[in-house]
């Protein structure tokens, strides 16, 4: 069911300034805390998604030109337009409207800069057939041209899970190549947790942060995939997005989570941008909350990222030599090797009241079919996959 927590427009300014007190995940986060020592200024997150919508309210002056490796589908104006770009650019960047800004989505970094890269197309988008083998490469080639166009992170909030999923040559070079020239790259693990857990691609590729979904009592989301490469967990229920359509909805989705991990990495490189890939996923994973018995699960990774904690480790990290070190191959223990999951973690008491009901559904949004293999976004205004 979709929920409209809030629209823009005349007579709307009441209602929307209450979405701020349903973002549960920035008190849950400790966010607050983080902007005491940044807020994400100087940084680039480039987003590739199915676009975003640089005229937003709450993106407004957020959004650098990018690029469109799709060429074709729907444009602005059409629902099926950056509506899953849209969402994840808010999450991370987003920094509310009206006076003071005090209306709307804030994101983790709301200082933070956003690149668009267009490389796969919306659910429901009638050129999505058009869109099998035409683009096969888009992914790998939005990899790099972010890296070549000045992005500090890149997230990747869309995977493949499905039967066929595999590593693919072109995707693993271009995330080497990424890592090569000091970009961190945060991925979704996966929407397959009630569907057998299949490894998603790009998160299982050595490097990528992969990020797992906890609901607002920190316990693994039903839908979450478990696999080895998990390396953090963030808020990926009930979690507050923006629309192109100038309404605000609430979804799930390990899309929303890795979101919330490009955020709080965007803060850590925001005070301290000499740290690599490999130093940025450190501090983020000795900072986590609530870990997991043997420091580590399949659930959950190394636990719930704390961006206040971070931050203030980044603050006095000492960076790596000029050569930046990519990530072990595998962050846990291998399939099989699943831990219990921690206690349940409860954010202040304020961030309990959502004040609206339903769910809206975060699921495949696009499909990107290449070498017999899909790309899907793992987090969308509608429809489950």
């Amino acid at each position: 069911m979709v929920t409209v927590l809030a629209a823009l427009g005349a007579g709307a300014p009441a209602r929307a300034d209450t979405i701020r007190a349903q973002e549960w995940a920035l008190d849950a986060l400790h966010t607050e805390d983080a902007w005491r020592i940044s807020r994400g200024a100087g940084v680039t997150v480039a987003v590739l998604d199915t676009g975003v919508d640089a005229g937003h309210p709450d993106l407004r002056g957020r959004v650098l030109p990018g690029t469109d490796l799709v060429g074709f589908g729907a444009g602005r104006g059409d629902r099926t337009w950056a509506r899953h770009g849209t969402a994840m650019a808010g999450i991370i960047a987003g920094r509310g409207h009206g006076p003071g800004d005090a209306n709307g989505v804030i994101g983790v970094a709301p200082e933070a800069r956003i690149l668009p890269v267009r490389v796969i197309l919306e659910e429901g988008d009638p050129s999505r057939e058009k869109e099998r083998g035409a683009r096969g490469g888009a992914l790998a080639e939005g990899i790099r041209w972010a890296a070549d166009h000045g992005a500090s992170v890149i997230n990747l909030s869309l995977g493949d899970d499905s039967a066929s999923a595999h590593p693919d040559p072109g995707e693993d070079a271009a995330v080497r190549y990424a890592l090569a020239k000091g970009v961190v790259l945060v991925a979704s693990a996966g929407n397959g947790g009630e569907r057998g857990d299949r490894a998603s691609y790009p998160a299982a590729y050595p490097g990528v942060i992969a990020v797992t979904a906890v609901d607002r009592f920190g316990g693994r989301a039903p839908f979450s995939t478990r696999r080895w490469y998990a390396t953090l967990s963030a808020p990926g229920v009930d979690v507050v997005i923006a629309d192109p359509d100038r309404r605000y909805y609430e979804g799930w989705g390990t899309s929303a989570a890795a979101a919330f991990v490009s955020g709080a990495a965007a803060l850590v490189r925001s005070v301290n941008p000499r740290l690599s890939p490999a130093q940025v996923r450190r501090v983020l994973v000795d900072t986590a909350r609530d870990t997991p018995r043997g420091g580590h699960s399949d659930s959950l990774g190394a636990g719930v990222v704390d961006p206040a904690a971070a931050v203030a480790r980044a603050v006095h990290t000492e960076p790596d030599g000029p050569v930046p070190a990519a990530a072990p191959r595998y962050f846990g223990g291998g399939p099989g090797a699943e831990r219990p999951a921690p206690a349940h973690w409860r954010p202040a008491p304020a961030a309990l009241a959502t004040g609206a009901a339903g769910l809206l559904l975060l699921a495949a949004a696009g499909v990107l079919w290449r070498s017999g293999r899909r790309t899907t976004a793992l987090g969308t205004p509608e429809g489950r996959g």
